[in-house]
């Protein structure tokens, strides 16, 4: 097996991450087989290059060589210019003529966005695979061809087959050896050294000094997503060499060149995904963190509740000053020097504060909770009872409320909860909740 370095210097391939090695080690080791290839990655990854990589290493590379663009061919005429038609098979048809298949044998095809070739076309693609056989368009006299195969696209093909826009037979006799380019992306330690090559040549092309980026402009462009891969790296290193007056570019040089590339592709959440079963996850932590903000609002009410017995009935305890902070801290609604009213009135219960002075000659006191002493004793023995802290009992419980609350109407309690109706009714299935 040649050295990948002389077949990085010999195509001139910038890089030296491990996906771009193993792409080209298994370009290596396929080209010296008459294997079909199916090369896969995003667009301007470079995927033509690899094509040439195996037909030059290969037993064919004295033989023709062609790259066809299957998407930028008419549907209407890509039988013809592949396979070749008889004259008068139809309108401007003038002549016999040969298709793409029938003068490059003995050599490679390589035909690009494989993904838009139309379905009848890729029935002859199949055969032609398959028995080496053709017919041009027209004609019936089958004709017989050695060519070797070697796709590409930029599309999951795969998807493409669930949805019947691509032959299922046709995409694993294609995927014979499958060959995954990375992206720029996926290789951010080339970026310096693919942007400083182009610099170059287009210091030659255009007779003017090479450019370099400092640091932070270097940066800049390891950070950036780079959705146009090479080709887009390409066409970034040809702008700053035209437009630069400095030898040296720096971050705000940069970016006033090519304002994109402080663009950020971050993922946000849509409006409609509560529509979308997909996100069931997303309201399901949603609807966590709401069970959460009501413990600590539960929380926060028992521990205003606990100073209010404390201040009502002089009782003693060893910090009072630390509890004082605590719950001023947590509930900043209850003070030190204010009582409360026990009449509480449901769940939307908003006590109004009652100034509270425990001074020796006061006539009224405020009707505040007041525990009574009996038989001298301070206390009573009580009985500590902890809930359940199960996430799940948590997450019932508050379902089996929003439904109760809204008579068991599940569009309007999916809305309280913050979730969607169909991810309520899956977890009213789940917890199997009565309605």
């Amino acid at each position: 097996m040649q050295n990948l370095l002389s077949i990085k210097q010999r195509f001139g391939i910038i890089g030296l991450s491990k996906s771009l090695d193993q792409a080209l080690d298994v370009a290596v080791r396929v080209a010296a087989t008459d294997l079909t290839v199916l090369i896969t990655g995003e667009s301007g990854v470079g995927k033509e290059v690899f094509s040439k990589i195996i037909h030059s290493l290969s037993n064919r590379k004295h033989n023709p060589f062609i790259a066809i663009n299957t998407g930028a061919i008419p549907p209407g005429t890509i039988n013809s210019e592949l396979f070749g038609h008889e004259k008068g098979s139809f309108t401007g048809a003038t002549g016999d003529r040969k298709g793409y298949f029938e003068t490059v044998n003995g050599g490679t095809i390589f035909l690009d966005e494989i993904g838009e070739m139309p379905l009848d076309t890729q029935a002859f693609l199949l055969r032609i695979l398959e028995s080496g056989e053709f017919i041009r368009v027209g004609s019936s006299a089958v004709h017989k061809t050695d060519v070797r195969v070697i796709a590409a696209t930029n599309v999951d093909l795969t998807q493409k087959v669930k949805e019947g826009k691509f032959r299922e037979d046709l995409y694993y006799r294609l995927n014979t050896v499958p060959i995954r380019v990375p992206s720029l992306k996926e290789r951010k330690e080339d970026i310096p050294m693919l942007f400083r090559k182009f610099c170059i040549d287009f210091s030659e092309k255009y007779r003017s000094s090479v450019v370099q980026l400092d640091e932070e402009a270097t940066n800049i462009l390891i950070n950036y997503s780079w959705p146009g891969n090479i080709r887009e790296l390409k066409n970034v290193a040809e702008q700053v060499s035209v437009l630069a007056n400095n030898k040296i570019v720096t971050s705000e040089d940069l970016v006033s060149f090519v304002p994109n590339l402080l663009v950020r592709n971050l993922p946000a959440f849509s409006p409609d995904l509560g529509n979308s079963s997909s996100s069931g996850g997303y309201y399901e932590r949603e609807l966590l963190y709401k069970l959460l903000f009501e413990m600590k609002k539960d929380i926060s009410d028992l521990k205003g509740l606990i100073f209010e017995l404390i201040n009502a009935n002089d009782l003693n305890i060893s910090d009072v000053n630390s509890l004082v902070s605590l719950q001023a801290e947590s509930y900043p609604r209850y003070n030190a020097d204010v009582a409360y009213p026990t009449d509480r009135q449901g769940p939307s219960f908003n006590p109004q504060p009652v100034k509270y002075a425990p001074e020796a000659g006061m006539e009224e006191k405020p009707n505040t909770l007041v525990i009574n002493h009996p038989n001298g004793e301070h206390f009573n023995t009580a009985e500590i009872v902890e809930g359940s802290m199960s996430l799940e009992d948590m997450e019932k419980e508050m379902i089996n409320k929003a439904l109760k609350k809204h008579n068991s109407k599940r569009k309007e309690a999916a809305d309280d909860l913050g979730i969607s109706e169909r991810t309520l009714y899956r977890k009213i299935k789940q917890y199997d909740i009565p309605l």
